[in-house]
């Protein structure tokens, strides 16, 4: 029984770890990376409808996306939400596909970004924290049916498997924090 819940919050904490991962990807580098495009929404025939399944992106450069549309008429379309979007991007078109060029990003802006993602980082730990909060009572609910001891190896295992993921996230944010600060 104690094995169950902490292989259901082993789970859960794997998938917090893969929200962060996903929340990471989305803070603009100096690089070309196609996933800063995936909260991008785009009014297509009067529906809102994300980028990633109206084009195919690429990135012929390290600091050039170029997003190739399935339907060119849609082209326009992409345009006005990504001039809308949070990127801070400017898109450039040909007519058959749009081309993202990533400037280098300034000190003072890479410090805020650094921030940005510090937030996302704690976040993620506060999620795993909260993933052990209802195990450990899980776990509490088994007094009685079994011993202290067994409860308490049991609590002490997830404490681990909490401390585990939270390295993880800072593991992460250390990446992320080495690649924004990079020149």
């Amino acid at each position: 029984m104690i094995a169950e819940v902490l292989a259901d919050a082993e789970a859960k904490m794997d998938k917090a770890i893969e929200h962060v991962q996903q929340e990471f990807s989305t803070v603009r580098t100096g690089r070309a990376n196609p996933a800063i495009l995936h909260r991008v929404m785009v009014e297509y025939y009067g529906t809102r409808t994300p980028l990633q399944q109206l084009a195919t992106f690429s990135v012929p450069e390290p600091t050039t996306l170029v997003i190739s549309p399935f339907d060119k008429g849609s082209i326009s379309d992409i345009e006005k939400a990504l001039e809308s979007s949070s990127l801070g991007l400017q898109p450039n078109s040909d007519g058959n596909v749009i081309r993202l060029a990533f400037p280098p990003l300034t000190e003072d802006r890479r410090k805020e970004l650094v921030k940005v993602v510090s937030g996302m980082a704690e976040d993620g730990r506060i999620s795993i924290r909260n993933i052990r909060r209802p195990a450990k009572e899980d776990l509490e609910a088994f007094d009685g049916e079994m011993s202290d001891d067994e409860i308490r190896r049991g609590e002490k295992r997830l404490q681990e498997l909490t401390d585990k993921f939270v390295a993880r996230v800072d593991e992460l944010f250390e990446q992320k924090q080495a690649e924004l600060l990079e020149v």
